[in-house]
């Protein structure tokens, strides 16, 4: 679905510039990135070639598999000009000055091809001014298309076509950022900071001056601004540290310069004497030494310490309970915003100018609620925009609230009054129009999206985790609903069902849900639970429930897909594994991790993984080979960082698809289980030539290896002993042929074995209490 654009050029190699290129590669498609010649360096190239090898060691990757490095060209633009003579798409990503970027402009047009786009990633200079100077076929060929960084994780892709863009190059690139690129793409109008940053900044800046002002520290101010009203966690303080502090003085100078004289951003202009102190002592957050919030040492441990904002000195960052924050844990957001309590003055003051500068701002900078909402939610991750966020306190409440406190009232709110700006109607969703009047929020071509089946009709069945969903077309859905999507018994109940409604008068099963993540892997909770009083006929069931439901996944007379996005890890990635096919978001993080918790795969997916290995290798070089492969990724309890990686793992097969935009996974899922509907047969039982005692002492050889060095833990080595096992068959022998139900016979009685020793509980208990690993 990339239309016409076959290679790209970048010019920029800056962390921006050098983001767009990589993730281009990600797509698949060659890239040439250029920057100025390098002064004083020995090779002219040395700044794109640079970019190029921090990108290779960085962590996260831009790029989703090592390999799509090889699709970037390096060069400069004096040398290598001539290497954008091919390209369908130009884009341009340099400093933020006009004279430098007209230029740029006008040698890119003698070499650039007839029909080539060239398009800005400027979020500060208008289109119009970018190309009074070009000539009409250069005008009909450029607009902006403005990323978020960084661009392989951040969806929202701002884009503004000028007076004479031409129709038809503005669809090629639209397109091509939409399902090759996965970008959410967004019309803006030629308006200083567009959408996302015009609102964010604000934002930002209010909550930011407001803090200081109203004595709020930083940690407070994070826990009101931030998950409460549906913000990342980072709340404000936070995000400026990841966006860096050196960089909003010169945003902030760039919207002042160019917005309106009566516009509400010019109450919160100025950067704090303490902020400018700390940009000039290196403190510019996550980049830098620390910002408002940093790490250091004491005692020989990492400890989070906090700005003060008072006193400018670091303390022990705190974990506060404001009193807003509880109250909106019953009252919802109107709480949050409710009452003389400093810390509800606090969120009313910012949530409630931030979104009154949202209303005021329509038709200025958009056409239509819907994208002020998709930009918030693309590029600052906010679960709902500024007008869902009014729709949930109520425009009429708002605007009396804001009239109350002295605020001006944008016009839109009182138009809209005991109204909202979005409605349910007839099944689907609805969007008010400025010009009065609803219409359907618009879905592209190809997106096929659970929250509007769900609008439309009711479950076919429906328990505390799980619901089950029609789809059209004979294809039904399964949907997990539980905290992080972990893996209970309702849901195993769920999936046991969906077999036989399925069964019973369906052609297919797709199982997917929308949110954050596939799944966590099983409820650990409820595990540590069972082991803490001793339920181990319980926990056994449950295997044995995981198992059994799986294995009806895998050989029921349908096709089975999964459609994943986020993190699949243990028992979420075993799902997987069973289905017949998987059509996964480009950014899903797939692994069993059991052994961080000290347990081993034990609903199918140790001998799936089995399976997996040995059909790949075949027969030549005996068993070991898919043995040692599969103990090397579950031992080391591997999560691939992209869907192209677990192909490496074999998490996902080669002919699994990987689906760049999250919006168009379930209508490619159903579509895929509609194909393996027409003469679809289930597949045959495994049968396993596994190496048995003389392979268990190998790789238990191989595991005290890692012990000596230090790479194992003693209780490493008691999972990897486990393990090991279950790989080789326990007491198979080389001539025998293992049943597949004997391999999982072995994973049952191996976790169980586990599931009882102390030094998994307490793995299991640091988990849940930390998020993280214990090292026992």
């Amino acid at each position: 679905m990339s239309g016409a654009i076959k290679k790209v050029a970048v010019i920029g190699a800056g962390v921006m510039g050098s983001g767009i290129a990589a993730h281009i590669a990600n797509a698949g498609v060659p890239v040439v990135l250029l920057d100025i010649v390098a002064p004083d360096a020995p090779a002219r190239s040395a700044i794109a070639e640079g970019a190029l090898a921090r990108m290779r060691s960085a962590d996260p990757s831009p790029f989703m598999h090592p390999r799509n490095a090889r699709l970037l060209t390096t060069g400069n633009l004096e040398d290598d000009l001539a290497l954008i003579a091919d390209c369908d798409w130009i884009i341009e990503a340099v400093i933020e000055r006009l004279d430098i970027k007209r230029g740029l402009y006008a040698r890119l047009d003698t070499v650039r091809k007839a029909g080539a786009v060239v398009s800005s990633n400027t979020s500060t200079i208008p289109l119009r001014d970018l190309v009074a100077e070009m000539p009409a076929s250069f005008r009909r060929e450029f607009m902006i298309t403005h990323f978020f960084n960084p661009p392989r994780f951040m969806r929202l892709l701002e884009v503004v076509d000028g007076a004479d863009t031409r129709a038809e190059a503005s669809a090629m690139v639209r397109a091509f950022c939409d399902h090759a690129l996965g970008k959410g793409v967004v019309e803006c109008k030629d308006t200083p900071g567009f959408i996302g940053n015009r609102i964010g900044v604000y934002w930002l800046q209010c909550a930011v001056i407001e803090a200081f002002a109203q004595g709020i520290t930083v940690e407070e101010a994070d826990a009101l601004i931030g998950r409460p009203a549906g913000i990342p966690g980072t709340g404000v303080f936070g995000l400026v540290d990841l966006v860096g502090l050196d960089l909003m003085p010169d945003v902030l100078a760039s919207m002042q310069a160019t917005l309106p004289a009566d516009d509400a951003y010019r109450e919160y202009y100025a950067t704090p004497q303490l902020v400018r102190k700390l940009i000039a002592d290196g403190y510019t957050g996550r980049k830098g030494k620390g910002g408002f919030y940093r790490m250091n040492r004491s005692g020989g441990e990492r400890v989070k310490e906090a700005l003060d904002l008072v006193s400018g000195e670091y303390r022990a960052a705190a974990t506060p309970r404001p009193a807003a924050v509880e109250a909106a844990k019953h009252g919802g957001l109107r709480a949050l915003m409710d009452g003389d309590e400093r810390t509800a003055r606090y969120a009313f003051t910012v949530l409630g100018k931030t979104l009154a500068y949202a209303a005021s701002l329509l038709p200025e900078i958009a056409d239509d609620v819907v994208a002020v909402d998709d930009a918030m939610k693309l590029g600052y991750g906010w679960k709902k925009g500024p007008f869902e966020l009014i729709d949930e306190l109520g425009a009429d409440w708002l605007a009396a609230r804001l009239e109350a406190a002295g605020m001006a009232v944008p016009a839109l709110l009182r138009e809209v009054g005991e109204q909202s700006f979005y409605r349910v109607h007839e099944g689907r969703l609805q969007h008010r129009r400025l010009q009065g009047g609803y219409a359907p929020v618009p879905r592209g071509e190809g997106v096929l999206l659970l929250e509007d089946i769900k609008r439309a009709g009711e479950p076919l069945a429906r328990n505390a985790s799980a619901s089950l969903w029609d789809l059209g077309d004979g294809v039904l859905c399964v949907e997990f609903h539980t905290k992080m999507n972990a893996i209970d018994p309702d849901i195993l109940q769920m999936l046991r069902t969906a077999v036989e409604r399925v069964a019973a008068g369906h052609r297919a099963l797709v199982i997917h849900n929308e949110g954050s993540n596939f799944s966590a892997g099983v409820n650990l909770g409820l595990a540590l639970f069972a082991a803490n009083t001793a339920a181990w006929d319980q926990i056994e069931a449950l295997v044995g429930q995981g198992q059994d439901t799986y294995r009806a996944l895998k050989y029921a007379p349908f096709p089975v897909v999964g459609a994943p996005s986020g993190m699949a890890l243990g028992g979420g990635c075993e799902v997987l594994l069973h289905c017949d096919a998987v059509v996964a978001h480009a950014e899903t993080y797939m692994g069993l991790v059991e052994a961080g918790v000290g347990l081993i795969p034990a609903w199918g997916g140790s001998t799936e993984m089995l399976r997996r290995w040995s059909v790949l290798r075949g027969r030549p070089g005996g068993p070991m080979p898919p043995v040692i492969k599969t103990f090397e990724t579950l031992s080391t309890a591997t999560v691939a960082k992209s869907a192209d990686l677990a192909r490496d793992h074999q998490f996902l097969r080669a002919d699994d698809t990987v689906v760049m935009n999250r919006e168009r996974v379930l209508a490619r899922a159903k579509a895929r289980a509609l194909a393996l509907a027409d003469g679809y047969l289930a597949p045959d039982a495994a049968a396993f030539r596994l190496p048995g005692a003389s392979g268990q002492a190998a790789l238990d050889m191989a595991v005290d290896g890692f012990a000596k060095s230090g790479k194992a833990t003693p209780h490493d080595r008691v999972v990897a002993g486990a393990l090991a096992r279950v790989l080789t068959g326990g007491d198979a022998d080389l001539t025998d042929s293992v049943p597949e139900e004997a391999v999982l016979e072995l994973e049952r009685r191996e976790f169980m074995d586990l599931v009882r020793h102390p030094a998994t509980l307490a793995r299991i208990e640091h988990m849940l209490e930390t998020g993280k690993p214990l090292r026992n």
